[in-house]
This record gives structure tokens, C-alpha cells and sequence, in this order.
């Protein structure tokens, strides 16, 4: 009796997945199908394949040089924010394991301002005198830093509670390690899947931000968002060649972080 309620119950449940993940990738089939096309109007499929607007993409080079842009203030970002949080998030959890509460609500404030706020405030304060950094990739890589301190703080600190980190300290000292051996050499090889969920949710949200791209430095930093604005008048394959571009490289990104990351399991 149970197989026969748990047959029709498996099957049901494989539908509605299945149904969800074919709803959720259709507009991304149909933007890699326009994104070949010659032309596609009036018909249900387009008259013809071709790879013109991938290859006058990729020999753009106002497009390399926006992608490029976008790169290197989002690891320039992710690199200030492994810096800063690690050691930060290790001493809270091991010598002040109280003041969770208050960063977990501190953490949160890069979200209670909304980003058209903000840029508002920074252009103020960083539009001129001697720390006037509008128009340069550095007030995006500060912005980017914040807009990431969410996403790497609870990443790493579920890492941090799922090892243990006061006893795995104790022990590492045991045996006769002092804290910073015990932090690079023990803990720190442990947070390297808490590490990688939060550099990649970082990436993927930064790499295609917009906002704050576009108000502080638009098209004198142009970033890859920036860019695709700017080119909303052009051509749709084009554009269509574009968002599957980049989606593809971000998952490239993810499968290639999932690999290395199993190779060192």
C-alpha cells in the first residue's frame, strides 16, 4: 500500500520540478534562439540560424573593453572583502561570540538604503575636493565592497558554526599550534566551501549591477551593465547575443569553482 501511494507521489513531484525547470530556463531558450536568428517576426521559428551577432559582440571592442572593466572592480571588490570579513567574522566567533546578534543586524544595512539613495550621498560626498573619486572604479569597488558584505558574512559564518570553531581552535592548540597557525592551517582550509557559496553569489550579483555603475561613473568607467544600456537602441540579436554571453560565463564561473572545489575534497 505505501508503494503503491509513494509510486504516484514520486512521480508527481518529478512533474512538478520538471515543469518548474522548464518554466524557469523557456525565456532563456528564447533568448539564445533570437540571439541566432536571422530574423524572426511573424513566424513561430526564425528563418535562419547564423553567429553574426556573436562574432560582432566578441569583436567589439568597446564591449571587451566594458567586460574587462566589469572583471576588475568585482575582484578588486571580493578581494577587499576576504581580507576584511575573514579576519573579522574569526575574531568575532572565537573571542567575541556575543556581538553575532549586533553584526548580523549591522550586516544588514547595505539593504535598507536603496542603491539610488546612496549614490546620491556618495556623489555629495565624493563629487569633488580631495577625495573626489566619481568617475572611477574605485568608488565602485567601496559601493561593490558593501553591496558583498551581506552575502560573504552569513556564507561564512554558517561555515563557521557548522565547524565548530571553539573546539577545533582548542584542539589545533593542543597539539601544540598558536592561534595564527591554528587559523591558517586549520580553520581556514575549513571554510573554503563557505568561502566559495559566498564569492560566487557575490560575483554573480555584482558582475551584473547596475545602479550604482551607472550613477557614479557611467560611461566614463563603463561596466558591462553600463554598456548593455547604452546599446538598448541597437540591435535585439545583438543584445539577445549579449545576455547569453554573459549568463554563459557565469555559469562557466560556477561549474569551474564546483570543480576545483571537489578536486581538493
Amino acid at each position: 500500500m505505501s508503494r503503491v501511494e509513494r509510486g504516484p507521489a514520486r512521480l508527481y513531484h518529478r512533474f512538478v520540478v520538471y515543469a518548474l525547470f522548464f518554466i524557469l530556463l523557456l525565456p532563456l531558450a528564447g533568448t539564445l534562439l533570437y540571439s541566432v536568428a536571422t530574423s524572426w517576426s511573424a513566424t513561430i521559428l526564425p528563418s535562419g540560424l547564423t553567429f553574426k551577432w556573436y562574432i560582432a559582440l566578441w569583436s567589439d571592442p568597446r564591449f571587451l573593453t566594458a567586460f574587462g572593466q566589469s572583471l576588475l572592480v568585482c575582484v578588486g571588490a571580493l578581494i577587499l572583502s576576504v581580507v576584511l570579513i575573514l579576519p573579522l567574522l574569526f575574531v568575532v566567533h572565537y573571542h567575541f561570540p556575543r556581538l553575532d546578534g549586533l553584526m548580523n543586524i549591522l550586516i544588514l544595512l547595505p539593504f535598507a538604503v536603496p542603491p539610488v539613495v546612496s549614490s546620491v550621498g556618495l556623489l555629495q560626498l565624493y563629487g569633488s575636493g580631495p577625495m573626489a573619486m566619481v568617475g572611477t572604479p574605485w568608488i565602485l569597488i567601496g559601493c561593490y565592497f558593501t553591496v558583498a558584505l551581506p552575502f560573504m558574512y552569513r556564507a561564512i559564518t554558517n561555515n563557521l558554526q557548522a565547524i565548530n570553531l571553539t573546539d577545533l581552535m582548542d584542539a589545533a592548540q593542543l597539539l601544540g599550534a598558536n592561534t595564527w597557525q591554528a587559523a591558517f592551517l586549520v580553520v581556514l582550509p575549513n571554510l573554503r566551501k563557505g568561502l566559495m557559496v559566498a564569492l560566487l553569489l557575490s560575483f554573480s550579483f555584482l558582475f551584473g549591477e547596475f545602479v550604482f555603475a551607472n550613477l557614479l561613473v557611467g560611461t566614463r568607467y563603463e561596466t558591462l551593465q553600463v554598456y548593455l544600456n547604452n546599446m538598448r537602441n541597437s540591435s535585439g540579436h545583438f543584445n539577445s547575443a549579449l545576455v547569453v554571453s554573459y549568463f554563459l560565463f557565469v555559469l562557466l564561473l560556477t561549474w569551474a569553482a564546483n570543480r576545483l572545489n571537489k578536486d581538493k575534497n
